[in-house]
């Protein structure tokens, strides 16, 4: 209807029709470059979305220029994986939405959300939830807490969302939406963005104001350093002798890889990259030094070790990362901490240098203008990099052409075939590490691991979002047998929608990565192997005969399979000029080509044990953990 006199306009829209308006008209923008904040929704429907959002999606119109489009996946966990991905790739500025129903298609988002907000990815998640007005009850699906009526499944999502909302009457979306709003924008706050929407309340009709529905753009800005603290750090940077940065993930999400390169030529400091900040230099960089912590490179490990300053920019300081407390070695070592977050910022002690990583280098190198480390500390770390080069060449190469490689080796033939611009995903398993320690990123986007979370499944569906936010790039997306049995529905999406992903499946019949850490810490592969059972109980037989790559052809894709080295090269140069989605199936050698690891990790061990490996691996324990410190 429209008003007059002092009356505003106002338009009749059910509580799920407005949702998606409103949604189609949010922006963010940063240095002049415009995106839309949320710019599809995937969803699954049963009751509590099927009649309110479904109903919504559909009336807004699917065809070209929809609204909001719509993805359809095959499952909540997944589609909730496929956004973050997407939002991972286009630097935190555009998201998705995932809308369920209510009941198990809502609870399947909490391993999803957690993800997305413990990465500090931004995700909107939209589930049913069961009747605000309480016709009946229970009603189906309905959670009953005997202390609490208000309760639902989706209070589960709580503690995982960094905003959550229950829209219980159409009045309250418009302050939570645009609460919504703001926390996907904001960089220090995003995450998983949670509103329960009861499905009685999605389809009911209300009056909206038309100004609810004007375009609105959240601003991201580049907030600079405090001056005092600024000054601070560069007498800081300038006192150190062995000063070495820590480039975490901000630095991608704050496209800061230039002001970083920038800095550290006119210093000549040496950069060690978390899982998340790989690829902030490229690897042929003089003073780029490759990964640090428990799965890092020797050469970042001993400046680590020696060094007398840090410089984290954009990281948490993961255990990994710190290698458990017991990597930052010199008794002296300080830290300067550069983030837009204050919590991490505080960190270790740290002096604080709260702002946007990208503004914070650019002032940082113009306070150290005319510094430089001693050319002896730079000849130093240059030389053992080149060290590392020849570690990593070793353990990408094949002894003969015929053989069936390692994971080590599948990573060299991948390393061989890529492109400079591709993206290879990977999350969990013993990959995560092997990529972390060897893979020579080239561009800034190219190494997509998230371990943040490490989740298992992850893998499949954010490749389909990567494909989604960047359609002229080849995606990898490497999964070893354990995620693939979890999670393989969303290869089902790449075919529907005619995706060029390409998964390498690497079977190397069961959980890699934790069948060495048990044999690390005295559990001795319990549990880990993926093989029938033997006469004694224990998982010992032969392997399971499970073929996952007719699997994967089940399913749509086109499978090829690689037996040798040689086979596998040609493989994976075949599917990167694909048209579609791809497997390339290869069973690997269980031989381990991969150097150990230079740093130590905190895995707790039996204290009190009988078998004998238990004991040597408690002995081992308390020798590492004896390294670790407080920094004060």
């Amino acid at each position: 209807m429209s008003g007059s006199g002092g009356l505003r306009s106002s338009v009749r829209l059910t509580v799920a029709q407005a949702l998606v308006r409103f949604l189609a008209r949010q922006y963010t923008e940063r240095d002049g470059r415009r995106e839309r904040l949320v710019a599809a929704c995937w969803g699954i429907f049963g009751h509590g979305n099927v009649a309110g959002v479904g109903q919504a999606l559909l009336e807004s119109g699917q065809g070209p220029g929809a609204e909001l489009p719509f993805l359809q996946g095959r499952n909540e966990q997944a589609m909730v994986h496929a956004a973050v991905g997407y939002a991972r790739q286009r630097d935190r500025l555009s998201a998705h939405a995932v809308t369920t129903s209510i009941g198990p298609g809502a609870t399947n988002l909490v391993t999803g959300a957690a993800l997305a907000t413990i990465n500090r990815l931004p995700v909107l998640l939209l589930p049913g939830d069961t009747f605000a007005t309480r016709p009946a009850d229970p009603v189906l699906q309905q959670l009953e807490h005997p202390g609490a009526g208000d309760v639902s499944v989706n209070d589960a999502l709580r503690p995982v969302s960094r905003w959550f909302d229950r829209v219980h009457r159409p009045e309250a979306l418009v302050p939570a939406a645009l609460q919504a709003m703001r926390v996907l924008a904001d960089p220090v706050e995003t995450g998983a963005v949670t509103l329960a929407l009861p499905q009685d309340v999605q389809a009911e009709g209300h009056d909206w104001p038309e100004e609810f529905f004007r375009e609105r753009v959240w601003r991201v800005p580049r907030p600079a350093p405090d001056a005092d603290a600024l000054a601070e750090a560069a007498r800081a940077v300038r006192a150190a002798a062995r000063p070495l940065i820590v480039a975490g993930g901000g630095v991608h999400h704050s496209v800061a890889e230039e002001a970083l390169r920038t800095l550290v030529e006119a210093t000549g400091i040496p950069v060690a990259s978390t899982q998340a900040g790989k690829g902030s230099l490229r690897h042929d960089h003089p003073c780029d030094v490759g990964a640090i912590g428990h799965t890092g490179t020797a050469v970042a490990n001993e400046l680590a070790r020696a060094a007398d300053l840090v410089i984290g920019v954009g990281t948490r300081y993961s255990d990994f990362t710190t290698a458990s407390g017991t990597l930052f070695a010199d008794p002296a070592v300080r830290f300067v901490n550069l983030t837009v977050a204050p919590y991490d910022a505080h960190k270790l002690a740290g002096l604080a240098l709260v702002a946007d990583a990208r503004a914070g280098l650019d002032a940082l190198a113009g306070a150290l203008a005319g510094h430089r480390v001693s050319d002896g500390y730079a000849a130093g770390y240059r030389a053992a990099k080149e060290r590392w080069e020849a570690v990593v060449s070793a353990a990408f190469t094949p002894e003969k052409e015929s053989d069936r490689p390692t994971q080590s080796q599948v990573l060299g033939a991948l390393d061989a075939v890529v492109g400079d611009e591709d993206v290879v995903i990977n999350a969990a398993g013993s990959m995560p590490g092997d990529l972390h320690k060897l893979w020579r990123a080239r561009s800034r986007r190219q190494y997509h691991v998230e371990y943040g979370y490490s989740c298992m499944g992850y893998e499949i569906p954010a490749a389909i979002g990567v494909k989604l936010a960047a359609p002229d790039r080849v995606v990898w997306a490497l999964v070893g047998d354990g995620t693939y049995l979890m999670g393989p529905t969303e290869l089902v999406t790449a075919v529907q929608e005619g995706l060029h992903v390409v998964l390498v499946l690497v079977q190397n019949h069961g959980y890699a990565s934790i069948g060495g850490l048990s044999e690390l810490t005295g559990a001795e592969r319990f549990g880990t192997a993926y093989r029938f059972r033997a006469p004694d109980g224990g998982f010992t037989g032969d392997p399971l005969p499970v073929d996952l790559a007719a699997n994967a052809a089940s399913l749509g894709l086109t499978v090829l399979r690689a037996g040798s080295h040689a086979e596998l090269r040609a493989a994976l140069s075949e599917a990167r000029e694909a048209t579609g989605p791809v497997c390339v199936y290869v069973e690997t050698d269980p031989g381990d080509t991969t150097p150990p690891a230079q740093a130590w990790w905190d895995v707790p061990v039996a204290a009190t044990a009988t078998r004998p490996a238990a004991r040597r691996a408690r002995e081992e324990y308390e020798r590492g953990a004896a390294g670790r410190r407080r920094h004060l």
